[in-house]
């Protein structure tokens, strides 16, 4: 690894390397650019897309592929209300919606609810030709001439799907264009400097290109799954690692500055020195992000295999084409504060001295009031309520949802998205007694669609209960305890949540301790020791859970969600370990770097004051851009970036900054065990001498 860091700083830190790189760099963007444009194709946007793979509602619907040549997608329009107004509205209505219908399909007449108070019409659309429009199409027709007195609102599964697609309508676009304006401003503040926040904006635009070029060729050529929930979330991800891994190399560059006349040279120490922690972060990363693999919900296979390959491409980008920019601008670009050669590379106190020197006077006391705070919070994770319904998946409460609310009012709940039961043809009438026996179930609707070969039946059953309630749930697990011993399957919405649900349990328990080997082994390679490790990894699963716990708290008290979508848990572990341990990782690299030189005592402060400042910078910026999520409609995405941002900020401001130096320096030597520090440190632990010398420095700093 070091002969590569050696190959690598060489290149753009060289005097001709530079132009090279960047000219390499250029060529590449303007050759494969035009595929960066491409990755909408290539996204899942099928039914299967977001649920368990070989899940029984999964393979319900690979069966219904084999029902129709074409793919009938329901809308279903309610009219309450006025009864002659309501009727005299849905008769006209279902006249207009003939010309949007599948061919050799019709509009179903308007079907009474039992209590006379509503119209129900269902109109069958194609579900692979332009089915958005339509339904968009299908709203106005509906909302058109309303007589006063009566209220339409078009739901089903066209409407439920259409509102869905709306919320990623433009969200890789918005996504971007907010994040890239939200780290402008960050950099902008951090520097100070009207030219140098925008050659890590620029190196990240590279950095973009590259990760939606590759993300294309591989799902296009590699299977690479894809959908839009992952897409959206690549470019913050991009923006938000690029830009803690600028920030750290520009940091370690002005440094070096202080020390070096020739601006390469400065560059090629601060590649060095730096490289390792950097390439330490971006495995831990994207190796943590992989493991996602292992998880049974394509959409969290999706996310994760995504995800790493953005941080690979952002970690490429930011050792190669920053380091170029800067040494080709010069010492200028940090106008108006210039690093020359000579002078002081930081103000000899600083927050982080202070900081650094306070835990010194009590370490042992800092690092338990820290686990108290964070043991608080983490309390509040106790009776988190999990999993929400269809119409608390969104903010603002769409359409389709009002539809669903009103046919739940008036008819079986489960009318206007009924269950599929995949039944050999020649044990039908078999499987349709036993599904009218479960209790539960309205009805079976009559004549069930064959395929083309007569082998396969499937029925249309509608339950009493809506189809997100638990009480529809246990209907869908007596239904499959019923039908499955006949070969039967049992699949629709319902199930489909069921499904998700149980897969969510499954892979909370299979890819944690899986992340957590992982990160682990990488951090005893960087660090070469094992007690230390084993602290970062438990600072941070701690601050995971402090962060869950106060997500809880503003999601209960503030934004007022009904509760924590069933994906959350095993994202934001994944998200937070990994990007946790990120800054563990850029300290604790330094804090040996420096023990070497100065002892463990003086390493560990001098290691928090001079990563302090870019750390902070850093988490502030990685917040920023995940809280992002917290204004898009989608409730799950809301909930993924206020978890992430709590949790980088905990992690920024009090583990990295309090929790883990208050253990280095508790611990004394003994952190390093048993590692080749651990052997060469004094066997007292904390000499006399240093000790004496760091609180009297310390002393003073306070």
């Amino acid at each position: 690894m070091r002969a590569l860091l050696q190959r690598v700083a060489r290149a753009p830190g060289g005097r001709r390397g530079k132009w090279l790189v960047l000219a390499a760099w250029l060529i590449l963007t303007l050759a494969l650019g035009p595929l960066a444009g491409k990755l909408g194709d290539v996204e899942e946007t099928g039914p299967n897309a977001f649920l368990p793979r070989g899940a029984e509602s999964a393979r319900v619907n690979t069966e219904l592929e084999k029902f129709r040549t074409d793919t009938v997608m329901p809308a279903v329009v309610v009219y309450t209300g006025d009864g002659a107004k309501a009727r005299a509205k849905a008769t006209a209505d279902r006249a207009a919606f003939a010309r949007y219908v599948l061919a050799g399909r019709a509009v179903s007449q308007p079907i009474p609810s039992e209590d006379g108070k509503a119209l129900m019409t269902i109109v069958p659309l194609d579900g692979e030709d332009g089915l958005t429009d339509k339904v968009d199409e299908l709203r106005d027709v509906a909302g058109a001439n309303a007589p006063p007195g009566v209220d339409v609102a078009v739901g089903g599964p066209a409407g439920s799907l259409t509102d869905s697609v709306a919320v990623f309508d433009g969200l890789d676009t918005t996504l971007l264009l907010a994040t890239g304006l939200v780290v402008a401003v960050l950099l902008l503040l951090t520097y100070r400097s009207p030219v140098l926040w925008l050659l890590p904006l620029i190196s990240v635009g590279f950095a973009a290109v590259l990760t939606q070029v590759t993300t294309y060729l591989l799902a296009k050529h590699a299977a690479l799954p894809v959908d839009p929930q992952s897409s959206g979330v690549l470019m913050v991800l991009v923006f938000g690692v690029g830009t803690d891994y600028a920030l750290l190399l520009i940091a370690r560059y002005r440094e070096e500055l202080h020390r070096h006349e020739d601006r390469h040279e400065a560059m090629r120490v601060a590649l060095r020195r730096s490289g390792p922690a950097v390439l330490a972060s971006a495995a831990t990363i994207a190796v943590g992000l992989s493991c996602l693999a292992f998880a049974d919900i394509n959409s969290s296979r999706s996310l994760g295999l995504v995800g790493a390959v953005g941080v690979v491409c952002g970690f490429l980008t930011m050792v190669t084409v920053l380091p170029a920019l800067l040494v080709i601008a010069g010492r200028w670009v940090f106008w108006p504060f210039v690093p020359h050669e000579g002078t002081p590379a930081r103000k000899p106190r600083t927050i982080w001295s202070r900081v650094g020197a306070a835990v010194a006077l009590r370490p042992r006391w800092s690092w338990l009031m820290s686990v108290a705070v964070t043991g608080v919070l983490a309390l509040s994770t106790v009776g988190i309520g999990m999993g929400l319904t269809q119409a608390e998946m969104f903010q603002d409460e769409p359409e389709s949802v009002v539809a669903q609310e009103r046919i739940s009012s008036h008819y079986p709940s489960g009318a206007s998205d009924p269950a599929d039961v995949i039944t050999r043809t020649d044990r039908t009438a078999e499987v349709e007694a036993a599904v009218s026996a479960v209790d539960g179930v309205a009805r079976v609707e009559e004549g069930g669609d064959r395929t083309p070969d007569g082998e396969l039946t499937a029925l249309t059953v509608v339950l009493e209960d809506a189809p997100d309630s638990q009480a529809a749930k246990d209907t869908i697990d007596d239904l499959r305890e019923a039908v499955n011993p006949m070969d039967a399957l049992v699949g629709g919405t319902t199930a489909e949540t069921l499904d998700t649900q149980r897969a969510a349990d499954r892979d909370l328990t299979t890819v944690v301790p899986i992340v957590l080997l992982v990160v682990l082994g990488v951090l005893v390679l960087l660090l070469r020791a094992l007690v230390a490790p084993l602290l970062l990894l438990a600072t941070v699963v701690l601050s995971y859970l402090a962060a869950l716990g106060a997500s809880n708290l503003l999601f209960e008290h503030v934004l007022g969600f009904a509760g924590v979508d069933w994906s959350i848990p095993l994202m934001g572990f994944v998200f937070l370990v990994a990007l946790g341990i990120d800054y563990n990782i850029f300290l604790m690299h330094r804090v040996r770097e420096e023990t070497g030189r100065l002892g463990h005592e003086h390493g560990v402060l001098e290691g928090l004051t001079s990563t302090g400042g870019v750390i902070t910078s850093a988490g502030i910026v990685l917040a920023a851009t995940f809280a992002i999520f917290a204004g898009l409609p989608l409730v799950t995405m809301a909930q993924m970036g206020v978890l992430v941002g709590i949790g980088v900020l905990l992690d920024t401001f009090l583990v990295r900054t309090v929790l883990v130096p208050a253990l280095a320096l508790d611990l004394g030597r003994w952190f390093w065990w048993p590692g080749s520090l651990f052997r060469t440190l004094p066997r007292t632990g904390r000499d006399t001498s240093a000790s004496a010398t760091t609180r009297d420095r310390a002393h003073e700093a306070v």
